[in-house]
């Protein structure tokens, strides 16, 4: 009998603490992680920040505790900590729920709050490590001239019920939400400047009732001026447009020059370039920017001399382009490319303790490494060798040790500190990892031409050949993606704690393999792509613990439009599950957040020839259909005209169907609510257990 897991119920999953995040002290003596939990209700997730040694001994040790949440924390140049909540501030208005900066003070004593903006602060930009500088970023309504008058205008909007935006560029909104009214900006705060004392906040105090006086017949949307007690914001972007709305930035030590990518607007796209900023008097030097090409993810230096960043030509239906390293001076001089025959795709850059290299991660070979790229023209070299991805790389200057957080398909994100030999060791953690059902291998095949592919393969404890599993296929998003981190959302660990097999194969168009095997699945999705995965699944089939008469497909976003291929060319299949899927690639290309990049990749042929709607009436596979109408990466439209050439193909004369339609209000593209997680998967396994085991039909008690 297997032994019990958190995975055999969705109750005990859902309710998992999840590390997100770590951040390392100035001293490389304290990881501060953020920890989500599930709260109460079972309605959403809060968290909080710990604090544990970075060395890899000592004990958790909870640092913040509220009712909103924090997140986003980074530490100052003399080892306070930053972040971001909505939580309560005792010197606020009492009704104002944006999420504020905060700042808890090294020496001890409570956090207070850095920021009092009316539309609240997004996120923490970038900190300087020998500075208390810090960048934040932050919205303003495009008529705001101050922070005054951006918080007498919303007021005013909010007070009149007004949500309505006026938009004159594209796009109008991304992923999820809508873009507007309201323009990133990004404000510098001298933290330093924190009064905290009783005589300031008297002084504030008398302040506030002197205006109250002048202004008693006034309206409350009439301009207030900024907290006396509280560091100024200092635009740096003023009238930025939507130029920000993706800004990467990172500061020098001394907190003098902010380094970001941003977007330079061109009709409906953009490209991105870099720029330098003055955090004193905000004049601004562009370093690089070239049409068709992207410049992206500065870092800069321990010395504050140079800084490293990705070029990338933009792709073509042609074909993939490369992601360059390339490095330069500080003020853009002397640019020279680096690691120019490493084959892989840099998903984060930082300079080494040393400066003489930088440490960077990237996908390979169904892995996520840690890697060294010398600076003086050396071959990269890997540092980690083990099953896992690594995130959040932060670089310990005192040691030149790194500390990171980690994961694979059986083990979720942990914190853990990685040594100059490649030694790895787990740091303290409060969310300590569950155990997983089955057992995880590897497995690969040749390709039709001669490629191989490559998958992980979850196998159940108890498959063996008297009693071989049924198989799950399980189709990643991207397309440019590979299997080899941990996801909350995607979990095939719930399957095969239900008796299934699980594989998760990288077919053409996956990372972490070379350029040319992302090439081989370029301007042709339906073709090496799809016969890659019937090639792996083939393979797996062909082994004695896999039952291949009882085999499913699944797959989200891009594995959603191959779950939507696969089902109209064969019907080996007794189940498809298609996510947020791309159905109609000439209708898709219009409507999706970002419409230039897909018309672009693509040549009105191929959209043509690989959209799997022209292929509605083969389907023999009975499909469940999910979508959540606040999509808008593959938006809704996709999942409402498949369900209807279902039904337009396949209903009975009562108009009934062995489709289901799965749909979601109020979701996004990946369904993030625990409530809506909960009811997906139970969704989705009552569907494969109907259809793969052969069990009655079964409907969530919650879907009425």
């Amino acid at each position: 009998m297997p032994t019990p897991t958190p995975f055999d119920s969705l109750t005990d999953y859902i309710a998992l603490p999840r590390v997100e995040a770590v951040a390392l002290s100035p001293d490389g003596t304290t990881a501060v992680l953020t920890v989500a939990v599930l709260k109460k209700d079972g309605t959403g997730y809060e968290r909080a920040l710990w604090a544990v040694p970075a060395d890899g001994g000592g004990t958790p040790r909870r640092l913040t505790r509220s009712a909103k949440g924090e997140a986003g924390a980074a530490f100052t140049g003399s080892g306070d900590i930053l972040f971001v909540s909505a939580r309560p501030d005792a010197e606020g208005d009492a009704d104002d729920e944006s999420g504020q900066l905060w700042l808890l003070p090294a020496a001890g004593g409570e956090a207070r709050a850095v920021t009092r903006l009316a539309g609240g602060v997004d996120g923490i930009a970038a900190t300087a490590s020998a500075s208390d500088r810090v960048v934040l970023a932050a919205s303003l309504l495009p008529s705001s001239e101050t922070i005054e008058a951006d918080a007498a205008l919303r007021a005013k909007r909010k007070e009149k019920k007004v949500s309505a935006i006026l938009h004159d560029t594209y796009p109008v909104r991304y992923w999820d939400h809508d873009l507007g009214p309201a323009q990133p900006h990004l404000f510098a705060v001298e933290v330093g400047e924190l009064a905290d004392t009783i005589a300031a906040v008297a002084e504030e105090a008398v302040g506030d009732a002197a205006a109250a006086d002048a202004d008693a017949g006034a309206s409350a949307a009439d301009p207030k001026p900024y907290p006396a007690t509280l560091p100024r914001p200092r635009d740096l972007t003023p009238r930025p447009g939507r130029t920000l709305d993706h800004a990467e930035a990172v500061l020098t030590p001394d907190g003098s020059t902010l380094v970001a990518s941003i977007e330079v607007r061109e009709q409906r796209a953009g490209r991105r370039a870099i720029v330098t900023i003055d955090t004193a008097t905000g004049e601004r030097t562009t370093l690089f920017d070239e049409v068709d090409v992207d410049f992206e993810m500065p870092a800069v230096s321990h010395d504050g001399t140079r800084i490293a960043y990705l070029r990338t030509v933009k792709s073509t239906p042609a074909g993939p382009t490369d992601y360059e390293v390339w490095v330069a001076g500080i003020d853009g001089s002397q640019p020279r490319r680096i690691a120019a025959d490493w084959d892989r795709w840099a998903s984060s850059l930082a300079f080494d303790a040393d400066d003489e290299a930088l440490i960077a991660t990237a996908d390979h070979d169904g892995r996520g490494p840690v890697f060294r790229l010398p600076l003086d023209g050396g071959a990269p070299a890997r540092l980690t060798s083990d099953d896992f991805a690594y995130t959040h790389v932060a670089v310990d200057r005192t040691s030149g040790d790194l500390v990171a957080l980690r994961s694979s398909w059986v083990v979720p994100p942990h914190p853990v500190r990685i040594r100059r030999d490649g030694t790895v060791t787990p740091l303290a953690t409060p969310a300590p990892s569950p155990a997983a059902p089955g057992t995880i291998t590897e497995i690969e095949t040749t390709a039709e031409d001669g490629a191989r592919v490559r998958g992980w393969l979850l196998l159940p404890e108890d498959a063996s050949a008297a009693a071989p599993a049924p198989l799950l296929l399980w189709i990643h998003g991207g397309p440019l993606n590979s299997w080899n981190a941990w996801s909350w959302r995607w979990a095939p660990l719930l399957a095969v704690a239900r008796g299934y097999a699980v594989l998760l194969p990288d077919p053409a168009l996956s990372t972490g393999y070379g350029l040319e095997f992302i090439a081989r699945g370029w301007n042709s999705w339906g073709a090496k792509p799809y016969t890659d995965l019937l090639a792996i699944t083939d393979a797996a089939e062909a082994r004695d613990d896999i039952d291949e008469s009882r085999t499913a497909a699944m797959g989200g976003s891009f594995g959603g439009y191959m779950a939507n291929w696969v089902a109209g060319h064969t019907d080996r299949f007794r189940a498809i599950v298609t996510h947020a899927s791309l159905w109609a690639l000439d209708q898709f290309a219009g409507t999706t957040d970002s419409s230039e990049y897909w018309q672009r990749i693509f040549t009105p042929e191929a959209m043509l020839e690989h959209s799997p709607h022209r292929f509605v009436a083969d389907i023999r596979t009975p499909l469940l259909v999910v979508h959540g109408d606040k999509d808008y990466r593959v938006p809704v439209g996709e999942g409402l005209r498949l369900w209807s050439e279902l039904a337009e193909h396949h209903a009975d004369d009562e108009g009934r169907m062995a489709h289901r339609f799965l749909y979601f209000p109020d979701e996004n593209h990946w369904v993030l609510k625990p409530q809506h997680a909960v009811v997906w998967y139970e969704t989705v396994f009552a569907f494969l257990a109907e259809h793969v085991l052969g069990q009655e039909p079964a409907r969530y008690e919650l879907l009425g």
